[in-house]
C-alpha cells in the first residue's frame, strides 16, 4: 500500500529483498552493501499495525542520520556515504528518497545494547521485584521514572519478528560473544548514550533509555549499525513536564500503546496479538505529531 504521503511496504524489483523487519525493508546491493528503506509501518507490543503513520519513515531516517553526526568519533558507523537513489531504477526513486540509508553489510551481533539513565518500562517492573535490572543492583527507594545514580547497561537478546526481545545479564552476553567484545559493546554503548543524553537535554528532551545495535566488518572491527536514537528505539520525554514517580508523556510510541491498551476487538480488549485493531485517524495523526515534535525539538 503506497500513497503519495505514506509507504506501508516497499516494493523494489531492481534489488533482491533480504528481510522485512517491523519497520525496515532491507535489500542487497552487491555483496557488501545493504539498502535500508524505512517504511511508515509502526509496531506496538511486537505487532505491526495495518495502517502506516505518514512521514514516519522519513523522520526516522533523518533523525538517525543527524544522530550519527552527533556521535562521530566514538565508534565507526555503517553509513557508506553513497546516495540510496544511485542503486535503484528510475521508477523506484520515489520509494527510497528521504527514507533510506545505503550501508555497509556487516555481521550483526545478536545482542541489543540497551542503556538506561532512568527507571522505566520493563526496568521499573524488574526493579520492583528485586531491586535490580538485568542483574545490575540498584539502591532502595527509587520510583517510576527516577533518574538512576549512573547510566546502566542492560542488554537484551534479539528476538525474531513477532517475538519479544528478552532482557539478559551482562554475564550472559559474555557467554554469547566472549568477554572482550561484550565489554567493548557495554563501554561504547554507555559512552554513546551519555553523549546523546547530554545533547538532547540541551534541547529540552530527556532520553530515558535507548538501544544500539552493532555488527563486525570484514576486518573484525566493531561498527554501530541500524537506526540510532529514534523514538522507535528510545524513550523520549519532554524535560519540562518530567516528574519522578509517574510516567512522563513521551515522544515515542507510548501515545499509540496507551490507545491500544483500551482498544476493543469484537467487543473484547485487544489481546496484543495479530491482527491489530484498526487505528482511528486521530490516533494515526496524533502518533505522527509526536514523531514530528521530537524531530523539531532536537534539530530545531
Amino acid at each position: 500500500m503506497t500513497t503519495a504521503t505514506s509507504l506501508h511496504t516497499s516494493t523494489l524489483h531492481s534489488l533482491p529483498l533480504l528481510a522485512r523487519g517491523k519497520v525496515r525493508d532491507n535489500y542487497a546491493v552487491g555483496n557488501d552493501r545493504i539498502l535500508m528503506v524505512a517504511s511508515d509501518r509502526i509496531s506496538a507490543f511486537d505487532v505491526i499495525m495495518g495502517e502506516p503513520i505518514p512521514g514516519k519513515g522519513e523522520l526516522l531516517t533523518q533523525m538517525a542520520l543527524w544522530w550519527f553526526e552527533q556521535l562521530d568519533g566514538i565508534v565507526p558507523n555503517h553509513l557508506t556515504g553513497d546516495a540510496p537513489e544511485s542503486v535503484v531504477s528510475a521508477d523506484e526513486v520515489a520509494q527510497v528518497t528521504g527514507r533510506s540509508m545505503l550501508v555497509k553489510r556487516l555481521k550483526p551481533i545478536p545482542v541489543e545494547a540497551v542503556v538506561r539513565g532512568y527507571l522505566a518500562g520493563s526496568g521499573w517492573k524488574e526493579y520492583q521485584e528485586n531491586r535490580a535490572v538485568c542483574g545490575v543492583p540498584l539502591p532502595e527507594g527509587l520510583k517510576n521514572a527516577s533518574k538512576l545514580p549512573h547510566s546502566i547497561y542492560t542488554p537484551a537478546a534479539k528476538a525474531e519478528v513477532g517475538e519479544h526481545d528478552e532482557n539478559i545479564t551482562f554475564e550472559r552476553t559474555v557467554e554469547m560473544i566472549g568477554p572482550e567484545l561484550a565489554g567493548k559493546i557495554r563501554d561504547i554503548s554507555i559512552q554513546l548514550y551519555e553523549r546523546a543524553a547530554a545533547v538532547a537535554l540541551k534541547r529540552g528532551i530527556i532520553i530515558a533509555d535507548t538501544k544500539f545495535e552493532f555488527g563486525l566488518d570484514d576486518a573484525g572491527e566493531l561498527v554501530l549499525m541500524d537506526e540510532v536514537l529514534t523514538p522507535d528505539s528510545s524513550r523520549y520525554w519532554p524535560a519540562d513536564s518530567y516528574q519522578e514517580g509517574s510516567n512522563p508523556p513521551s515522544f515515542d510510541k507510548q501515545f499509540l500503546r496507551d490507545w491500544l491498551e483500551q482498544a476493543q476487538v469484537d467487543g473484547k480488549p485487544w489481546a496484543k496479538s495479530p491482527p491489530a485493531p484498526t487505528l482511528p485517524q486521530a490516533v494515526i495523526e496524533g502518533t505522527a505529531g509526536k514523531y514530528r515534535e521530537a524531530m523539531e525539538r532536537l534539530t530545531g
